[in-house]
């Protein structure tokens, strides 16, 4: 499958902005799960591009003069193939991912219910944890915010797909199994579905495996990966910080799409 994606980021500040720094992890890295064809990112200023310490591509975005917008816009083409597991990066232990952060901390709530299934086999009892999770935390968009760990989310009982995975990613480690948090796209026929996304990855049998709580789909054929990390913060596409500004308002909006010659077939 060949998908188009276009995602613009606008931000804007009721004040000037003195300096900002940008972090972008706004490119996919190719692997065999994933062909990049063509990816464009459009910056206000030329950005220093290199790798993080999770193998993501990282572009640094640093603008020096006044300014009170920063408009980024990626473009690009991507072949997704039918492979369900994704490349290992030999340079980082998996045991790494078995460390909770703050945003997926367990308390007595999420340890109940990452040991419900203790007697199942670990592919169906993941299976399982995922249906609980959604079962107990629809998706509710407006009621969370980035800085919503998952003891809160799991607690308030709706979320989105970040809660979903934050969650996730704590009972999987409670369990003692790696688990990564995925920042990304999804492709779906549903225009009003939110194209930028987040799922879960665990390594089993060497290799990492797809868990998307929020679509309950463990193969990932309509995903595509731009970054991976412990959390959210490790792995979302735009991180910043500014000096000055005032208030700060956000728009996003992302689309991904077949292209026309597969949707013709």
């Amino acid at each position: 499958m060949k998908l188009s994606i276009q995602h613009s980021t606008e931000y804007r500040y009721s004040e000037r902005v003195k300096h900002s720094t940008q972090y972008l992890r706004l490119t996919p890295r190719p692997s065999a799960r994933q062909r990049v064809l063509s990816w464009e990112l459009d910056l206000p200023e030329q950005a220093d591009e290199g790798s993080d310490s999770y193998n993501n591509i990282l572009h640094v975005l640093t603008l020096d003069k006044p300014h009170q917008q920063i408009s980024l816009t990626v473009k690009g083409e991507v072949e997704i193939t039918d492979e369900d597991s994704e490349d290992s990066d030999h340079r980082l232990s998996p045991l790494v991912f078995t460390r909770p952060t703050f945003l997926t901390e367990c308390n007595e709530a999420l340890e109940e219910l990452a040991h419900r299934y203790d007697s199942m086999a670990n592919a169906g009892r993941l299976e399982r944890l995922s249906e609980s999770i959604l079962e107990g935390m629809p998706f509710t968009p407006g009621v969370t915010s980035v800085a919503s760990n998952a003891r809160e989310a799991w607690k308030i009982g709706k979320g989105v797909c970040q809660d979903h995975t934050h969650v996730f990613l704590a009972c999987c480690r409670a369990l003692g199994m790696p688990a990564r948090y995925v920042s990304g796209y999804l492709y779906s026929k549903d225009s009003e579905h939110v194209a930028s996304h987040a799922w879960a990855e665990v390594w089993q049998d060497d290799s990492w495996k797809t868990f998307d709580v929020t679509n309950q789909i463990c193969q990932p054929r309509h995903h595509l990966k731009l970054a991976v990390g412990m959390d959210y913060m490790d792995a979302c596409p735009v991180r910043g910080v500014r000096f000055g500004g005032g208030v700060e308002s956000l728009e996003a909006v992302a689309q991904v799409n077949r292209t026309v010659s597969e949707s013709m077939q």
